[in-house]
């Protein structure tokens, strides 16, 4: 029995509630606006759904693939032979808590909202995620940042779904964050549930006016009027990749439907129809000039999935 009916079954049976879409083109879930049929979609509402669906998914060989806003994903032309749950339609509650000046989210929380509950209230230190178009799952494994803030300084705890173990709490000095990676980097296998955020006491007007200020730098200099995955490579040590690419006279390029931002180098956009063909062409071309021309090999932050 292929694994599609064992899991259409067993959701059949034990979790009848459960949203549960066939063949769900993955452009309507990624930012790229990129990416072939999931053969299946899942949308839990708890996290103990989510740990029923991937402890069957496992089992049955569906290779679960859990999803936020998909601000850093690219996903396949041919579609994805494996069980996606998404993780923003049902799991995105924000409340305070637990502890003064904490807040906890759950990981299909947007980043942008999960700022403006805590602005609201007063809490200081997440301005700076205010213009993160990522959600806290999938800001928390790649410990995202911007502007001088990231993940690291605000987190406190993560509750995941490890398993092996099931579901347990780490530190946020257990989550072992460093650049663009946390201890999810290595566990790949790991699900993000949810996060308490640690803040600081704060007026929320100067909040607001850190925030704001923090987009418009945002919108003068980053091409958000088209479909991206964010900025395209990490950061080399010692460089800034957009800098690089933009030395080297790469601004513009473009393969189908992909091009290299004219407005900042370091992101690749679609132009209206890119493949993900099209986008990891242009990511190889640019590696290959940079490397050859300044001698830094360029590592994407854009994850390629299967």
């Amino acid at each position: 029995m292929d694994w599609t009916e064992e899991l259409d079954n067993w959701a059949a049976e034990y979790l009848p509630d459960l949203e549960l879409r066939r063949e769900e083109p993955m452009s309507r879930h990624t930012s790229f606006r990129i990416g072939g049929p999931a053969r299946r979609m899942a949308f839990p509402k708890s996290g103990e759904q989510v740990v029923l669906l991937t402890d069957f998914a496992r089992r049955c060989d569906a290779r679960p693939l859990v999803i936020g806003n998909g601000t850093n994903l690219l996903a396949p032309d041919e579609g994805l032979d494996r069980l996606v749950i998404d993780a923003s339609a049902g799991l995105n509650r924000l409340e305070p808590g637990p502890g003064p000046r904490c807040v906890t989210a759950q990981a299909g929380a947007p980043l942008a909202r999960l700022a403006d509950f805590a602005q609201k209230r007063g809490l200081a230190g997440l301005a700076f995620a205010h213009g993160i178009p990522g959600t806290v799952g999938g800001a928390v494994c790649m410990n995202a940042g911007a502007y001088g803030g990231e993940m690291a300084q605000v987190i406190r705890s993560v509750t995941l779904l490890d398993p092996a173990e099931g579901v347990k709490t780490l530190t946020g000095e257990q989550m072992d964050f460093g650049y663009r990676r946390s201890a999810l980097t290595e566990h790949p296998d790991w699900i993000v549930l949810s996060a308490v955020f640690a803040l600081e006491d704060g007026d929320p007007a100067q909040i607001r006016a850190e925030m704001d200020a923090l987009m418009a730098r945002r919108r003068a200099s980053q091409p958000l009027e088209l479909p991206s995955a964010g900025s395209t490579f990490k950061r080399p040590e010692g460089y800034f990749a957009g800098t690089l690419i933009d030395q080297c006279g790469l601004k513009g390029l473009r393969v189908g439907g992909a091009q290299v931002s004219e407005k900042h180098a370091g992101f690749v956009v679609n132009r209206g129809g890119a493949t993900c063909a099209d986008v990891t062409a242009l990511i190889a071309q640019v590696q290959a000039q940079v490397l050859e021309k300044t001698g830094v090999r360029l590592e994407p932050e854009v994850r390629i999935v299967r």
